[in-house]
């Protein structure tokens, strides 16, 4: 595993957000996310924030998201299935096999992720 290096899903941006004790100590990692994370980071605050709060974000973590292929949608896709008892969005389901694939942490507070490997679980 990458040291210093995690995927935030969308909880833990959100976490970060709202200055969440528990999330302070990983304020200085790197931090890579997938753009369909930053969609449901930029549609939440603009419901609760504004326009104005939203945009600021979306700017601040762009530039930490990367793209996913076909593998990953594979992967993806075959994850959600096999745990269809838990309530996985796509979107989490996704980041998490991008983490799998970069060989890093997926960091979520998501209680369907807890006690999955591979997972950073900070609720």
């Amino acid at each position: 595993m990458t040291e210093n290096i995690y995927f935030f899903d969308t909880y833990a941006l959100f976490e970060i957000f709202r200055k969440n004790i528990k999330y302070l100590m990983y304020i200085d990692v790197n931090i890579v996310t997938a753009k369909i994370n930053l969609f449901e980071l930029y549609y939440g605050l603009l419901k609760e924030f504004g326009e104005k709060t939203a945009q600021e974000k979306l700017h601040e973590y762009f530039g930490s998201t990367v793209d996913f292929d076909e593998e990953v949608i594979e992967n993806a896709a075959k994850f959600k299935l096999k745990n269809k008892s838990r309530k996985l969005s796509m979107a989490d389901c996704i980041g998490y096999s991008i983490a799998n694939k970069l060989g890093i942490k997926f960091l979520t507070g998501d209680k369907e992720f807890e006690k999955l490997e591979n997972v950073e679980f900070v609720k």
